[in-house]
């Protein structure tokens, strides 16, 4: 983790207030003075602010209900950030070192459904891995008729425009004849709707519904934090 990260986790401090005590030589590291903003600490080093060791608070991980015309970004812009949608929680944290947050797969401003955020980068780096295999559930409605040719390819991998390689071997489920679940474990720009205009459709509606064993369980633009049983699947083994 960088070191002015680490300050943030540890204190109540901006990213620039941490710089700035990084700067002003009143951060150590192993007894150090000679340190940088971006240093990397890890659990074993000692690091102190004015003489005081600093011991980061808790990872924090968080499923959030996306609702549409949102970004998957920290900072708004032409749409605002989902995080916009976090709120207070019961003990006065849901906001505290938002900067420090970011989001476990992103999804499109369009799209709605299931999205994971967390402080926490060795865990996201699980849930998006495609190496990890972890599935992930799309409803996804389409302009035309699904038809059975669309769908073999799908499921044995299609070839997206710009790559040289085809698309993982995906499930699909169809619920009518406009509407489909399809699962996937990669997460490649703007996949799903790749993938339908591929076959020749077009998406019009898409919704995550399920990241590995999660299922959206929160009202739209709400949030809640994992269990701890939640949070160890995505944990290596």
């Amino acid at each position: 983790m960088r070191l002015d990260k680490f300050i943030c986790k540890s204190t109540k401090f901006t990213r620039a207030e941490a710089r700035a005590a990084i700067s002003d030589g009143r951060v150590k590291v192993n007894g150090w003075y000679d340190c940088h903003e971006a240093t990397q600490v890890h659990e074993n080093n000692v690091m102190t602010l004015d003489g005081e060791i600093l011991q980061a608070r808790a990872s924090r991980y968080l499923m959030l209900h996306k609702p549409a015309e949102f970004v998957s970004s920290n900072v708004s812009g032409r749409y605002p950030s989902l995080f916009n949608n976090l709120t207070r929680d019961d003990n006065n944290l849901g906001i505290q070192d938002i900067e420090n947050l970011h989001i476990a797969g992103r999804l499109d401003a369009d799209t709605t459904g299931l999205v994971l955020i967390t402080d926490d980068g060795r865990w996201s780096f699980n849930v998006i891995s495609p190496a990890r295999e972890c599935e992930k559930v799309y409803r996804v409605n389409l302009r035309d008729p699904i038809t059975e040719d669309a769908i073999k390819q799908l499921v044995n991998g299609v070839l997206l425009r710009g790559t040289e390689q085809p698309t993982l071997p995906a499930k699909l489920t169809v619920v009518n004849e406009k509407e489909v679940l399809l699962t996937i474990t990669e997460g490649k720009y703007h996949q799903v709707k790749r993938m339908f205009g591929a076959v020749r459709n077009k998406v019009v509606a898409l919704h995550r519904e399920k990241i590995g064993p999660l299922s959206l369980d929160v009202p739209l633009g709400q949030w809640r934090y994992l269990t701890a049983e939640e949070v160890a699947y995505f944990y290596d083994e």
